[in-house]
């Protein structure tokens, strides 16, 4: 097993702060190889597929933690019933499918982690990181990501950003150029807590993930 890496807590703009106390970005970078999901772990994911039925999805977005993160959509103007949380989205697929679908190695841990915790967690390769972590307003004509020709992001959308600019639209998908790749040999995985949701949840989703992927 690697070495536990630090868990990094993110800056919160502070207007975000004041506004919205109880938001929290934190994040952890390690060094790891993407690679396909190993046959114990699609196992483990068929039996998550098994445990969680229709009840469990109907029930779901009741309980306190998915309820903070649908209050918290209506907040920032995201409609929850049309774009979904990441529980919410993920409880859908298995609906849909009959199943939680296995991708990766770290897809599938983040599968996991966000159904054990309704935490929602993603992955950024620390490559093409600079600096720490903030959750902010973007700003008027700022590039969404590294790669060539990206196209500028509204200004006063939330964006969680290194030094450089966004590297992810909030609670959306990491930005072009800011995905992890085959290529990518260290990852930052990042969460988001809303008003509501423990601390303690965060960090065991993050966890959650790290173990299963830095896990030897």
């Amino acid at each position: 097993m690697s070495d536990e890496p630090e868990l990094r807590e993110g800056a919160v703009e502070a207007e975000l702060a004041e506004e919205w106390p109880g938001l929290r970005l934190a994040w952890i970078a390690f060094d790891a190889v993407p690679g396909p999901s190993p046959p114990e772990l699609r196992e483990r994911l068929r039996l998550l597929s098994d445990r969680f039925r229709g009840p469990q999805a109907i029930a779901l977005r009741r309980a306190p933690i998915p309820h903070a993160y649908r209050v918290f959509f209506r907040h920032i103007g995201l409609e929850p019933d049309e774009t979904r949380t990441p529980v919410e989205a993920l409880a859908l697929e298995r609906m849909k499918h009959g199943g939680f679908a296995s991708r990766s190695l770290l897809d599938d841990a983040i599968t996991i982690a966000v159904m054990d915790t309704s935490v929602p967690v993603w992955a950024l390769d620390a490559a093409v990181l600079d600096g720490g972590l903030v959750l902010r307003a973007a700003r008027a004509g700022e590039p969404l990501g590294r790669a060539e020709g990206a196209g500028a992001v509204p200004g006063g959308r939330l964006v969680v950003a290194d030094h450089r600019g966004p590297v992810a639209v909030l609670f959306g998908e990491p930005a072009p150029g800011c995905g992890v790749t085959e290529r990518s040999r260290r990852l930052a995985l990042f969460s988001v807590a809303v008003p509501g949701v423990p601390g303690i949840h965060v960090e065991e989703a993050l966890w959650t993930v790290w173990d299963i992927v830095a896990g030897d």
